[in-house]
């Protein structure tokens, strides 16, 4: 198991992280999310043993990682945000090389290499330089690296930027057959969609701070509306009529997105068909109004007041 308590970083002026905490149960998949500059790269630098935290500390299976240099970090896998990885050379020279550094024997390296390319779907790639590959394919031969020495915690650091939705799914597929080994996965990623599908647990960094940490169902009930009319306008333009909307008791939440105004209702009998009355009355036409079940997005835009894709 993978236990964060406390950790903190400063960087000059800046407070990078502040004091985050959360753990990673064996077979379990937790999704460390926040936009750029939330202190997630950096915290999972700290784990890594790679950047030494100002306070606070990790643990692997009840002992303290003590740095760079600590044998303990063989028990764990790192998938960069950063492709690395030699091009000249072919998808079996760069785990081999990665798996000298790992120390595995010749002996352990080659069934190793197999199966890790069996895993990622790149076995009849082998021979081929990695200058050939797409940039999917990249990022499934670091997940393949970081698999070599067999570890029991892996951690992503956003793998999936700028791949294709075919490549995005395998990896998916790769990490789900993984979670199901029993392996424990700590998943840095600011794509709600991805944290909902992957992670039975999700920690909500922002400003370097964990601002909620619950399942995805969990987190749902943080939001003030519980109950989300989508309703397709005919007239989408925004305008005053927003506020006004807002202003009605039976309303938690407005937010207007392209043609689809999500209207949060604090009680969806209720409140749905004052909201639709409203709307004909005040000459915003709709086609179509289904309710939906609040997303991560939703959340996150509730506890931060802002967009996770925000800069």
């Amino acid at each position: 198991m993978l236990e964060v308590r406390g950790l903190a970083k400063t960087f000059g002026t800046l407070k990078a992280v502040n004091g985050v905490s959360f753990s990673v149960d064996d077979g379990k998949t937790v999704g460390l999310l926040g936009p750029n500059g939330a202190g997630k790269t950096t915290t999972v630098s700290m784990i890594c043993g790679l950047i030494r935290p100002d306070s606070g500390e990790v643990l692997l299976d009840g002992q303290v990682l003590s740095g760079d240099s600590d044998p303990l970090k063989r028990r764990v896998g790192l998938v960069p945000q950063e492709i690395a990885l030699y091009d000249e050379l072919s998808a079996r020279d760069n785990l081999r090389f990665f798996g000298a550094l790992y120390g595995l024997s010749r002996s352990e390296l080659a069934p190793r290499i197999d199966s890790s390319l069996k895993l990622v779907g790149l076995s009849d790639r082998i021979g081929d330089r990695v200058k050939t590959f797409s940039g999917g394919m990249k990022r499934r031969l670091n997940l393949a690296a970081a698999l070599l020495h067999d570890p029991q915690t892996l951690i992503l650091d956003e793998p999936t930027v700028g791949v294709d939705p075919q490549s995005r799914n395998a990896i998916f597929e790769n990490l789900e057959a993984l979670k199901a080994s029993g392996k424990s996965l700590l998943y840095t990623t600011h794509y709600m969609e991805e944290a909902e599908r992957l992670c039975d647990l999700v920690v909500i960094l922002d400003h370097g701070k964990v601002v909620a940490s619950d399942s995805p169902r969990g987190l749902s009930r943080l939001i003030p509306a519980m109950n989300l009319l989508a309703v397709e306008l005919v007239d989408p333009a925004p305008g005053d009529w927003l506020d006004a909307l807002r202003a009605l008791p039976e309303v938690a939440s407005v937010t207007l997105d392209r043609e689809t105004l999500r209207v949060g209702v604090r009680e969806l009998t209720l409140g749905t068909p004052v909201v639709l009355s409203w709307l004909a009355s005040h000459g915003k036409g709709f086609s179509h109004v289904v309710s939906e079940r609040p997303d991560l997005e939703s959340v996150f835009l509730s506890l931060t007041g802002r967009s996770l894709r925000d800069p």
